[in-house]
Formats: C-alpha cells, structure tokens, sequence
C-alpha cells in the first residue's frame, strides 16, 4: 500500500507538472491580455502610446510572447510557486492565495449542499428505477433524468429567475444578500439561505440525472449476480434483497466519483454563479479568465489540478477498502 502510494504521488508529480506548462501557454496564447484589455480605450483615443503599452507589458512580465519569452515566463512562475508564492492578481491586486482562500467558501457551501441533495435524490431513485425496470417509475424517472442531462445550466438558471424570481417573485434571483438587508445573526443567515435556493437547485437539477443513471446501471448489474439469485432462493425478503445486498454493493462503483468530488466542492460553477451573481470562486475565475489575469488563472486551475490528483488517490484507496478483492500491491 505504502509503495503504491508513493509511486502514485511521484506520477502525480508529473502530471501537474505538464498540467502547469499546458496551461501557461494556453493562458499566454490567448489573443489579448490584461494590459491589451486594461488599455484598450486609453490607446484608441491616444491617451498613451503603443510603447507605453509595451512597457506595462515589460513591468507585468507578459511582453515577450514568442516561444523562448513564455518558457521562460513559466519556469520564473514555476521557480516563484514552488518557494509558496504564486504571486499577485493582476485584476484583484491581492495575493491569489487571498482571493481564493476568501471566496472559495462560497461556493463550496453551494456546492455541497448541492452535492448531499443529489446523492439523498439520485441514489434512492436509481435503485427503485432499477428495481421496477420497465414500469411506470422507472418511465418518469428516465425523462426526468433526460431533461435534467439535457439543459445547459445557464438555460435552466434563467428560466428559473424568469418563473420563481420574475413572474412569481417567491425567490431572489441575484446575490447572496438583499440589497437592502442589514440584519445579522439568524435573519442573516435566513436572507442567504433564500437567495441560495435557486443556485442549489440549478445544480442538483443538472447534476443529479448522470448520477440517477449511473445509480439504476450499478443496480442492474448487481440484481442479475448470482449471489442475488442466491439471496432469493433461501427465501430472504425483496426487502432485504435490495437494501442489504443490492445496495450495498450498488455503492462501490460510485466511491470513484470522489475522484471529481473534491474540484467540484472548491472550484465552484463557473457559469450558474455568474447568472446568479454570487461572488463565489468560479465568478471570480471566469472574470479573470476574461481579463487575461495570469497569475490568478495559474493559481486557480493548479488549485483544481491538484485537488483533482488528491481526489483520484482518495477514490482509488476507497475502492479498494470498500471491496476487499481489489488489492493495491503494484
């Protein structure tokens, strides 16, 4: 076991290491950066020239765009992250390692009440689908699965504005808070519960159809087992057929999941915060992805990468404590 995981934390290495330079020339590749996006009204009306523009560029370490000028822009980057600074956003003007450390609890907050509400709701009802296969239930839950896999979370969250928020007025449709709410304590927690209730449930909703399936496939497979048939035939009840063996074996597939658990808690919905203008990691993200900001992009998307290694090794452990006849020797 020990060896196993030292040999997958050195490929982990490497992999981040790879995943870093893709990145940081992808990110330098782009066709404007943030001094182009900064700049671009003040240079169209001649408010500074085009060399000017050029030294910003010099001071912000973003002039040299050829192939030499990013190696060399991404191994100062790499020399600066390995001594712990992963230096200063060009949008935000703070430490990256702030903005993310504030603004990432929002949205995992979001993100895992999102995530318990799609395992209470998918799990249950992949098993009862996969249980009454063919059968009205498993009918309804099929084309609800289909539409939840169906709409693109920007499509769903503005139609839930447009009903629950605009026509209705039952629910906010923006921001974390009133504008003007000035309560504290439980009337303030109260307040951002609310506004988080149509963010939640654009997520479980686009979420939680890939989990159902997954639920009703695993299911499947383990009813037609041998040892179910077994089960059957010394009498056991289909009660404690399904949710003493069925189940729980139903569940070991899904422990591989934690692979993409732990990104999708601390790396927020990029898209749905934006539509509900939450100030959560992933808005702050897409708007510095918008503005070229290369520090904060670098920062951010290792901070996935890792957390995404991290969440790989979990998930392999995992499976192997969860069934015995997987063995972690090589």
């Amino acid at each position: 076991m020990v060896k196993y995981i030292i040999k997958r934390i050195l490929y982990s290495i490497l992999i981040l290491f790879f995943v870093s330079l893709l990145i940081y020339f992808l990110v330098r590749c782009l066709p404007t950066d943030y001094i182009d996006n900064k700049f671009a009204a003040k240079l169209e009306d001649g408010s500074i020239t085009v060399e000017q523009l050029q030294q910003f560029k010099e001071i912000y370490g973003i002039a040299d765009n050829s192939f030499w000028g990013i190696i060399s822009g991404y191994f100062g980057w790499l020399g600066n992250a390995l001594r712990g600074d992963l230096g200063t956003s060009f949008q935000y003007e703070q430490p990256v390692t702030q903005v993310i450390g504030d603004y990432m609890w929002i949205s995992f907050w979001i993100a895992l009440v999102a995530m318990i509400l799609q395992f209470v709701i998918a799990i249950p009802l992949g098993v009862m689908s996969a249980t009454h296969q063919y059968g009205p239930l498993d009918y309804t839950v099929t084309v609800f699965t289909m539409i939840g896999i169906s709409l693109p979370s920007f499509f769903l969250a503005t139609l839930l504005i447009k009903v629950f928020a605009t026509e209705l007025g039952w629910l906010p449709g923006s921001g974390m808070v009133g504008s003007q709410q000035t309560a504290t304590g439980l009337a303030r927690f109260g307040d951002i519960v609310v506004h988080c209730i149509l963010p939640v449930a654009t997520l479980v909703i686009i979420n939680v159809g890939s989990l159902m399936r997954y639920s009703r496939t695993n299911t499947l497979e383990v009813l037609n087992a041998d040892y179910i048939r077994t089960a059957r035939a010394k009498g056991l009840s289909e009660r404690t057929v399904i949710y003493k063996h069925v189940f729980r074996n139903t569940m070991i597939p899904i422990v591989t999941m934690l692979a993409g658990i732990l990104p999708s808690l601390f790396g927020g919905a990029m898209i749905t915060e934006e539509v509900f203008s939450l100030e959560g990691i992933g808005q702050k993200a897409y708007n510095a992805l918008k503005n070229g900001d290369i520090p904060f992009i670098m920062a951010y998307n290792m901070f996935l990468a890792i957390l995404t290694v991290i969440g790989t090794l979990l998930s392999d452990l995992a499976y192997a404590v969860v069934d015995p006849r997987v063995k972690l020797n090589k």
